[in-house]
């Protein structure tokens, strides 16, 4: 409210809120919006004997997507074992080697 008080009268005299056009009422999901053509994002297939051509963002894409997915892959499998029960049980049984009992 700060704000309005700083703008003036004559600021505020010129403020009008929108008024409810008839087109405002419409989302992108209305009817009418996009007529169904059968095909995924409304791609046509090429024609028989032509093969489908990539879009520019189509190879940086799929590379990106499979060197993260075999970082990911073997990143996760050559990671240290860390897990604390893990420890415990090698500090075990060296304790009870060292004992004799094992």
């Amino acid at each position: 409210m700060c704000f309005l008080r700083k703008l003036g009268p004559s600021a505020l005299r010129n403020f009008r809120p929108r008024a409810a056009d008839s087109h405002a009422k419409e989302t992108f999901l209305s009817p009418g919006k996009h007529t169904p053509g059968g095909y995924l994002f409304n791609e046509t297939p090429p024609p028989p004997g032509q093969k489908r051509h990539w879009e520019s963002w189509e190879l940086p894409w799929y590379f990106t997507l499979v060197a993260a997915t075999v970082m990911l892959t073997v990143g996760l499998s050559a990671k240290p074992d860390t897990n604390i029960g893990s420890w415990a049980r090698k500090e075990a049984l060296k304790e009870l080697k060292e004992e004799g009992k094992l």
